[in-house]
């Protein structure tokens, strides 16, 4: 939300803002809470990873957990500088993440695999390219949004064919968390006029940033659980002190 003050960034180039005083506490930090609601984004997808390297999951989890931590870091560069080149490096991450779900998701039925990573992995090249040349704005909130829908039918087959209760909650989790985010995605949106005359802003979009974090943690924890399932792994939902769901798998031993 522009103001007056001072930054060490300079003027707004980017074509987004959000609900949020700039520069309110620190020179250097454009939308502070917008900013640091990147971290628990990050620490979960450390998690998410550590778990997936020491039990050795395939390469494509520990790629998506790193896309998840490289998205909010993007994230975190973007809202604390609100310049052009750093909104780039938020959105054409998310783009790729979304790329690496409809591999992981659609890739095990695919009849043509060779095909696929390379159809996906020039398509998210010749994305950031464009991406770097042409400011897209509700074109990218768009297209975005189609690739998120495109993953939704095969999610609910996965979720279908599971009878494991512990992996469906984890299925229940994302699908709360993503509309919960969603939600206050739009308050803060679309209901920003409003929110700048009270005494309190909620802070819509720092929650929306900290809900997404959750929901990717679920959703990475139960494609993981639904491919040790495919690999026949004997995959169990277990929870780090009793709070945070991991997958523990059990690979067969080698004849």
């Amino acid at each position: 939300m522009a103001d007056t003050a001072s930054s060490f960034w300079g003027p707004v180039t980017s074509t987004t803002e959000w609900c949020e005083k700039n520069y309110a506490y620190s020179s250097y930090i454009a939308e502070f809470y917008n900013t640091i609601s990147n971290v628990p984004c990050i620490l979960l997808a450390l998690i998410g990873l550590i778990n997936a390297l020491r039990q050795r999951f395939e390469k494509r989890f520990s790629v998506l957990h790193i896309s998840n931590m490289i998205l909010a870091i993007g994230s975190m560069l973007f809202h604390a500088t609100l310049q052009h080149v750093q909104q780039q490096s938020d959105e054409t991450p998310m783009v790729w993440e979304m790329l690496l779900y409809l591999y992981i998701l659609y890739s095990p039925d695919w009849h043509y695999r060779s095909t696929m990573p390379t159809f996906l992995f020039l398509y998210g090249v010749m994305f950031a390219a464009a991406h770097s040349l042409v400011r897209f704005g509700i074109g990218f909130k768009f297209h975005y949004a189609l690739l998120c829908l495109i993953c939704i039918p095969r999610m609910y087959k996965y979720y279908i064919y599971t009878a494991d209760a512990s992996a469906k909650r984890l299925a229940k989790f994302y699908v709360l968390t993503i509309s919960l985010g969603t939600l206050c995605w739009l308050g803060d949106r679309l209901f920003c006029k409003e929110i700048s005359g009270w005494y309190f802003n909620p802070q819509g979009h720092a929650f929306w940033h900290v809900l997404m974090g959750l929901n990717s943690y679920f959703a990475n924890t139960f494609l993981m659980f639904c491919r040790a399932q495919q690999l026949g792994w004997s995959p169990m939902v277990v929870h780090f002190m009793g709070v945070l769901p991991y997958v523990k798998i059990q690979k067969p031993k080698a004849q």
